[in-house]
């Protein structure tokens, strides 16, 4: 019930994400606008951010998550009779929007139950169950379409697989609900045996940036809203926040570019979903490392190497066009930003939870995803516009800067605001 729903939704999205650009150009997208599209989930995610985190707070997870599911249905239903390329970007950005509220959902549960000496397990399992859906759902297209010719019957996979995702969330055991419960007879059995000289009402709490050093700010008597919760958690958010910006903007540019690069280089919808798939599945496999890195070592040791990787192997990539063998040349890449991406798997869902407010993480963690999405909506957009004025390579280019300018970002202020220390 944690993780099952995350693989169900991951699993139809990562079928269809190969497989916008192609869409796209068969309704008379050119390369340029085809990454506009692609980049469309990215932006619903982005705007989805600020409502999910307001919903999850007052709703709870399992109503978060089971409208999202419902309202994604639509949207793939309405990509399904997508007559135009516009029609299809609205299509996609629902998708994207409805993803951000069950993300955060999840995330927010997570945030609140998992002890903190194995923080960084649970949620790299968490992003691992994101990832195996990412593996999976590449390979079940390429044999729809390898069956079938029809990218139509894609789509109502992924609508089936997010009916399966809200059943399983809406009728199955609800495990917020089983630990709180769990969680009020450990408080009572405590303080039947030691009573408490006070108590704290956790809707008292909210955490404020105070720009120490440390894991978390200090709790005040006042609960704030988004908005509020963002000004007071400025300094972080504007460090450690655009820091973490910048990986999500690369790792966006990787899933946009991908299919692009496949396209510009004349690949067929059939072998870009498979290259994707397979770079998929070494991006899957390291999630638990990533985990075990973060706890024992620190979150530092996972994301500094993950960075300089995928700058450095987006750096190669832009100049392969010029080599004989470009299609050798692209499934190697695409490897090997795989395995960088795969070193800091769950690295934003574990450094939002070290950062947010414990008692009432949502507000924050809708702040931090905003940031974060909005620099994996931004990246795609760019790219579009650097094709459209240059090239891809030249777009390829930029993200292996941003990339080595985000590892610099990363190692002067994660040191600073998310310290390792033995527990």
């Amino acid at each position: 019930m944690i993780y099952g729903p995350t693989i169900l939704f991951t699993l139809g999205e990562g079928a269809v994400i190969p497989l916008f650009p192609v869409i796209a150009a068969r309704l008379g997208a050119d390369l340029a606008t085809a990454a506009v599209v692609a980049a469309a989930l990215v932006v619903g995610q982005l705007f989805g951010n600020v409502p999910a985190g307001w919903a999850v707070s007052r709703i709870g997870e399992r109503l978060t998550m089971t409208f999202a599911g419902l309202a994604a249905i639509l949207g793939v239903a309405a990509m399904v009779f997508s007559a135009s390329v516009g029609m299809l970007m609205a299509s996609v950005l629902i998708i994207g929007f409805c993803a951000s509220a069950f993300g955060l959902a999840r995330h927010s549960f997570m945030t609140t139950r998992v002890p903190l000496p194995f923080r960084a397990r649970a949620l790299a399992l968490l992003g691992g169950s994101w990832r195996l859906g990412m593996f999976i759902g590449p390979f079940a297209a390429a044999a729809i379409l390898l069956v079938t010719r029809d990218e139509h019957l894609v789509m109502w996979f992924f609508a089936v697989c997010l009916l399966a995702c809200v059943l399983l969330v809406f009728f199955g055991p609800d495990p917020e609900e089983q630990l709180q419960a769990e969680a009020s007879a450990a408080r009572q059995a405590m303080d039947a045996t030691d009573p408490p000289e006070f108590e704290l009402e956790a809707e008292d709490l909210i955490l404020e940036d105070t720009d120490q050093v440390g894991t978390g700010s200090i709790p005040t008597l006042e609960r704030k809203g988004v908005m509020a919760t963002i000004w007071a958690n400025r300094r972080v958010l504007s460090r450690v926040g655009v820091a973490a910006a910048t990986l999500s903007s690369v790792r966006a540019a990787r899933t946009a570019m991908l299919p692009l690069w496949g396209l510009a280089i004349g690949l067929d919808a059939e072998n870009i979903a498979l290259i994707v798939g397979i770079s998929g599945a070494i991006d899957f496999a390291l999630f638990y490392a990533s985990g075990q890195i973060m706890d024992r070592f620190g979150r530092i040791w996972a994301v500094l190497p993950s960075m300089i990787a995928m700058g450095l192997g987006f750096g190669v990539l832009a100049f392969t066009l010029e080599f004989g063998n470009a299609e050798i040349w692209f499934i190697g890449l695409s490897m090997f930003l795989a395995l960088g991406n795969g070193l800091s798997s769950g690295i934003l869902l574990t450094l939002g939870a070290d950062l947010a407010p414990q008692e009432n993480p949502a507000p924050f963690l809708g702040a931090w995803r905003t940031l974060t999405d909005a620099g994996g909506a931004i990246t795609p957009l760019a790219v579009a516009g650097i094709i459209a004025a240059a090239s891809i390579a030249w777009a390829s280019g930029a993200v292996a800067v941003l990339g080595l300018i985000g590892a610099g970002m990363f190692a002067r202020w994660l040191p600073r605001y998310v310290p390792h220390k033995k527990r």
